[in-house]
């Protein structure tokens, strides 16, 4: 049985050594992937092929600096990453929010109180293979915030370390956690409201100084 890091390195050194259809191989192997985490990223599907075509451009161009060190598949996607939050980044200069941390941290003394606290009706695993979930997962991570969102894309979805999650964003590794844990937060919260047993729903608890009711 072949290892698809083995067969991954064959078809890096044939495409090195000039033979395009390993390199066309390789492609194929990705496109869709590349594609999938563009599209996540940048939320264009117009946008989304740009990535992809500036990515494995870019494969041409540095192949030769892949040092093997990691998968290839790794390798490939942190420049596909790198494409894409360079451009968000030119779509964000309109927008008030920064994806980096400007030098400051983010912190835990002010994540927000769940709302809507209930056990859900149905086992995460149940639930998971819904046909639906995806679907309020996807329309759940579009209404979180651009440096949450990619937080939880680059950690939770695409895998990628904490180290180098903090690397690709240009932010701390304790802003990556801190982030991760407000995106999850507002995600739980989404898809409890939606699978959440009414019935068996809790009140917040209420601080001393909250308004009241």
């Amino acid at each position: 049985m072949s290892n698809p890091a083995d067969d991954d390195r064959q078809l890096v050194r044939r495409t090195r050594a000039g033979d395009f259809e390993a390199f066309e191989a390789l492609v194929a192997k990705y496109e869709r992937r590349l594609y999938g985490l563009a599209l996540r990223m940048v939320r264009h599907r117009q946008d989304a092929e740009e990535v992809v075509q500036q990515t494995f451009v870019s494969v041409i161009e540095h192949l030769d600096g892949f040092r093997e060190e990691s998968s290839f598949y790794t390798w490939l996607m942190r420049i596909a990453t790198n494409h894409a939050l360079a451009l968000i980044r030119k779509r964000a200069h309109r927008a008030t929010a920064p994806l980096g941390d400007g030098g400051s941290a983010d912190n835990y003394g002010d994540l927000p109180h769940p709302e809507f606290i209930a056990p859900w009706r149905e086992t995460p695993e149940e639930i998971a293979q819904r046909n639906e979930t995806a679907r309020l997962l996807a329309e759940a991570l579009d209404e979180l915030d651009e440096k949450y969102r990619l937080v939880f894309l680059l950690r939770d979805v695409e895998g990628f370390s904490t180290a180098e999650t903090a690397e690709a964003l240009g932010i701390t590794e304790a802003n990556v956690k801190v982030r991760l844990l407000r995106a999850r937060l507002a995600l739980r919260e989404k898809l409890t409201r939606v699978f959440g047993d009414e019935a068996s729903r809790l009140q917040p608890h209420r601080h001393d100084g909250d308004d009241e009711a």
